[in-house]
Formats: structure tokens, C-alpha cells, sequence
């Protein structure tokens, strides 16, 4: 086995030369398989943990500076808050929810040398050979081969689940799968991301813009459609002059790609302002965290469809399809002349950080995948679980954000004005209901005993489309890591199944270690929310939060 510096990083990546053993395989550098890879190495076990990319940290380190944690700091902690806190003394304070993406990412490989965590970049998942019930080894395409005691699949589209044979599913369900009554396609409905002027559908020679929708081939509100959020990426730029590159003019850049940016630009006229169209959340050093905000965005809905089930192939095409629309509406809305002055103006204030992304071009290493797959494991965590039966007794941390559901299409609908008819782009899909906070139960992390019995999801967990909306985000995804490492280091030495690890055991070393277990109702003990501003009648920014089993309450949240 030789060790090499990849890109000058101070994580050792490995290179094998034959079949090598490990306790613990985790699948994914991803912010949550990051976790899981630290947790089970500190616990004393041998871990490699295998990036098909160049990069830890996943979304973290890939754009998303400002964490998804409104209502949440006192919900996270554990290893998660340790992250926040490393964060935070790089800036001088005890913790930090804003970040650039390069301390992030220095963070993440700082963190994983002092576990003995062994790093390999650049391996992405060919096979996986099976020994019965369990998982004996997986195959990267460059050859190498691990085998393990324990695997973790820690990735954003659940590669290696699904390579194992585990059961899982894709996009909205029906209402009346779960009785869940936020799942399927959405009714058109008023929202601050809904076009709020006429917009017509249709281009030049009356055909349908690109990726608009006819309403009659998009289902009955209610139906299963196995359609998913739309993707973007998390872009970071600045304004400060010293360490800003322009907004490069695109390779292939077609202005006509825009036009529906252009009718909604029209449409709005003279109230048109860049918030119209991006949410720009401030970073530390003049650097920013863009997100999509409005109903035309650096989302490209309808693009993201065929991304997890595509092969890798499709799956850089579709990549490449978002990178692209993200760089040309930023140069669109920057250089375009029919942009109006003002936007014009807004957008050319910012341009790329020289400082972050060095390998990449300066753009985002990692695309936001909002959603993939998603197991069918020991338990499906659904709508119920969020704001009836918030309280498990394998609960191994707490979720707390709003169920959000980016938007999933534009469709060209029948609108009556009177006494007109006509055809007008509306968004579909969009859901945010805020949800206090909820047990995540350990059950949610295990495919089903008799298709693996030896590999954990951090990632892709077993959930509902609805109530992946609300788990989804990278804390979340972070505390399951945690989790999930120390289940697995757990499994190796006691030679039990994840299935069959002593559960209280795990939460006790949970416990141990600062995760919050407990929402502070229905008789848990240790880790739990109380004296936090969610447990009952605590108050947080004067807004006073019950924790009610029957609904959600709060202020309304900011989206991811």
C-alpha cells in the first residue's frame, strides 16, 4: 500500500494494489459519510472511506456556507456540532453556521487525518460481490477491491444500496400509500416561488419552452408521479475586488436557452429585482452562499428527473445541463441587454471567489442533489413520524427542519381571466410546513435484514418522500453519519449483525458524546431538549414554541 498527497491536501489517499480489509467501508466523502468514517474510527476500528470525486464534505464543502439550521441549533449536536465548532474557531468564535467552502472542506480533512481515517479519492462504485444476507466486498471501476465487517452508504443517490439489493424507491408517492396528505402532486397554489404575473408557455413558432410541462400529461393532484425536486448548485461568489474573477461568458452560451428568464423579466417590469430570481446569503469574507429563490432560478426543474437511476455517463451529462444553466443565467442577468439596469448592475457586483474551487474552474465541486433514492428499510420514516409520533425508542438524533419540497415542474396550465382563456406557465410541487422536532429512529438507517445485513444509509434512509424533505438537509444528514459510525464500530465488536446491536448501548455512547436523542416529551432520558428553547414553553427570538404531537408550529422558515 502506497500513500500520496492528492492536490496538496494534508489527508493521505490510498492506493491499493490488491484486495484489502478493513473493519468499516463507508461509501461517500459526503459531510454525512465524513462523520461516519471519524465516528467509527475514534471508536478504535479500521476505516477507508472511498470518494468517487476529489472532495470531502459533499454539499458543505461544495457551496452550501449557510447551514440548514433555522430552529435547530439547540437540536444539533454531537459530532455535527463539533464541525460548527471547528468551523467557528478558524473565525475566532465558539461556533460558526456560515462558512466558506474551503474552511469547510480543510475542516473535513483535518478532521478525518487526526481520526486515522483512510482516505481514498477518485474510487467510484463498479460492484459489490455478496456472502449470503451480507455485503463482502464492493469493487471500484479503478480496480481496487474492499472488504469490510460493516458497510455505510453515505452517498447522495445510494449507489451501493442499491448495488447490494436493497429495496427502495424514487420520487413522490401517492397520497394513499402512506395517508400522507403533502405527497403527490401538489395543486397550483399561491406561493412566494409562483409566478406572480402572466407568463406565456410557449416560444417562437408556438411550441412549448423547454422543459414546460402540458397539464395533461402531469396526473390528478394526489397521484404517485415518481417525479423529484429540482437540483442546482450552491454558488459561491464575492464582491470584494481583491480576490473577485468576472463572470466568465459561457462555453456554448446560447442567450435564447434564457427565454423563459426573459418573459418573467418582462412580465414584471419595472419591480423586477435580482431577489427575483437568487436568494444571496452573505459568507464571511465578502463571499457568498446563492440558492435558488423565485419561480424561474439556478433550479432547472424538470432536469433532475433521470439522475438517480442514470448511469454515470447520464449523470455528467445532467450535471453538466445544471452547471450550465447556473452559469448562463448569472451571465445573462449580468450582460444581457434587455436585463433591465438594475439587476444588470446587482449581478455584475459579484464575481468568482479566485480562492475557492481551484480544480474546478472556480464553479462548485458538487452539484445539490436534493433528493435520489430512497430505501425501504426496517422502518419508513413518514409524514406521521414528523408531527403525530414525533418519539422513537431507537431514537439516535433529532430532525427538526421544515418539510421542503423544492419545486418539481413548470407546466403550462388553462388560466380564465374573463373573458380570455389562455395558456400560462404555473410551478408545481413546491411544499414548506414547518415541523417541530421529531426522534429519528436508528430502524430508519438498516435496509431490511434479509436483503443486507451489514450495511447501514446515512444518506438515502428509509423514508417517505414527505418526510425525506424535512431529513434531507446536511445536518441531518450529518447526525445519521454519527450515528451510524458508531453503530457500526458497535457491530465489529461485539460480531453482531447492525441489525441486532444492543441499542441502548449505542445510545449511551451517543449520549456520551453530545447528540441530542430526545425532543423532551413522551419519558426519554439522557441527551435531551431540556432548557432548550424547544422544549415546552421555551421561547426562542420571542416566539414561544410548544411542542405539540399533533402539529407543527414556528415562524416560517427559510428553504433549501
Amino acid at each position: 500500500m502506497t500513500i500520496r498527497l492528492l492536490l496538496a491536501l494534508t489527508v493521505a489517499a490510498v492506493t491499493l494494489t490488491a484486495a484489502e480489509r478493513f473493519d468499516v467501508v463507508v461509501y461517500g466523502g459526503t459531510a454525512g459519510g465524513t462523520m461516519a468514517a471519524i465516528a467509527a474510527a475514534r471508536s478504535g476500528v479500521s476505516v477507508a472511506l472511498l470518494e468517487p470525486g476529489r472532495h470531502l464534505g459533499g454539499m458543505v464543502s461544495g457551496g452550501l456556507g449557510r447551514t440548514d439550521n433555522v430552529r435547530q441549533e439547540d437540536i444539533i449536536g454531537g459530532l455535527t456540532r463539533q464541525f460548527f465548532e471547528r468551523v467557528g474557531k478558524h473565525y475566532g468564535e465558539s461556533i460558526s453556521w456560515t462558512f466558506e467552502p474551503k474552511i469547510a472542506e480543510q475542516v473535513f480533512n483535518d478532521w478525518v487525518r487526526e481520526a486515522g481515517v483512510h482516505v481514498f479519492f477518485s474510487h467510484r462504485l463498479a460492484s459489490v460481490t455478496k456472502k449470503g444476507n451480507g455485503v463482502a466486498s464492493l469493487r471500484t471501476e479503478n480496480g481496487a477491491e474492499f472488504a469490510a465487517t460493516i458497510f455505510i452508504d453515505s452517498s447522495y443517490e445510494g449507489d451501493l444500496m442499491k448495488a447490494a439489493g436493497v429495496s427502495y424507491a424514487v420520487g413522490r408517492e401517492s397520497r394513499a400509500l402512506y395517508g400522507e396528505s403533502l405527497a403527490g402532486r401538489r395543486e397550483f397554489l399561491p406561493a412566494h416561488n409562483q409566478f406572480r404575473a402572466p407568463l406565456s408557455p410557449f416560444g417562437e413558432g408556438g411550441k412549448l419552452l423547454p422543459y414546460i410541462q402540458p397539464v395533461e400529461k402531469i396526473g390528478l393532484p394526489g397521484e404517485g408521479d415518481g417525479k423529484i425536486q429540482a437540483y442546482c448548485f450552491r454558488i459561491c461568489l464575492t464582491d470584494r475586488e481583491d480576490n473577485r474573477l468576472p463572470l466568465p461568458r459561457p462555453m456554448n452560451y446560447e442567450p435564447a436557452r434564457f427565454a423563459l428568464v426573459k418573459k418573467h423579466l418582462a412580465a414584471l417590469g419595472e419591480s423586477v429585482v435580482l431577489r427575483d430570481f437568487m436568494g444571496i446569503s452573505k459568507m464571511p469574507n465578502g463571499k457568498t452562499d446563492i440558492n435558488s429563490g423565485g419561480p424561474v432560478s439556478t433550479n432547472l426543474l424538470g432536469a433532475s428527473w433521470e439522475y438517480p437511476e442514470a448511469s454515470y455517463e447520464r449523470r455528467r451529462q445532467i450535471w453538466d445541463e445544471h452547471l450550465t444553466w447556473a452559469q448562463g443565467l448569472l451571465y445573462f442577468l449580468a450582460n444581457d441587454p434587455g436585463v433591465p439596469a438594475n439587476v444588470r448592475a446587482e449581478m455584475g457586483r459579484y464575481g468568482l471567489a479566485k480562492d475557492e474551487f481551484l480544480d474546478t474552474g472556480h464553479w462548485p465541486h458538487q452539484m445539490y442533489v436534493r433528493e435520489a433514492r430512497r430505501m425501504l428499510g426496517e422502518y419508513v420514516l413518514t409524514q406521521h413520524d414528523l408531527q403525530k409520533h414525533r418519539t422513537k425508542h431507537d431514537s439516535i438524533g433529532v430532525g427538526g427542519y421544515n418539510i421542503d419540497i423544492r419545486e418539481v415542474q413548470w407546466v403550462a396550465v388553462d388560466v380564465f381571466r374573463f373573458p380570455n382563456v389562455a395558456k400560462e406557465v404555473l410551478m408545481e410541487g413546491y411544499v414548506s410546513m414547518p415541523v417541530e422536532p421529531y426522534e429519528i429512529p436508528y430502524r430508519s438507517l438498516l435496509p431490511k435484514a434479509s436483503e443486507a445485513d451489514n450495511l447501514l444509509v446515512t444518506s438515502c434512509i428509509s423514508a417517505s418522500h414527505v418526510a425525506y424533505s424535512s431529513f434531507r438537509m446536511e445536518p441531518q444528514y450529518m447526525l445519521a453519519g454519527h450515528a451510524a459510525g458508531i453503530a457500526a464500530a458497535q457491530s465489529v465488536r461485539t460480531s453482531r449483525t447492525v441489525h441486532k446491536i444492543d441499542i441502548s448501548q449505542l445510545q449511551t455512547t451517543l449520549r456520551a458524546q453530545n447528540q441530542i436523542l430526545s425532543v423532551g416529551i413522551g419519558g426519554h432520558s439522557g441527551s435531551s431538549m431540556a432548557g432548550s428553547p424547544y422544549a415546552p414553553g421555551g421561547r426562542r427570538h420571542g416566539v414561544v414554541s410548544y411542542l405539540r404531537p399533533d402539529f407543527g408550529v414556528g415562524p416560517v422558515l427559510r428553504h433549501d
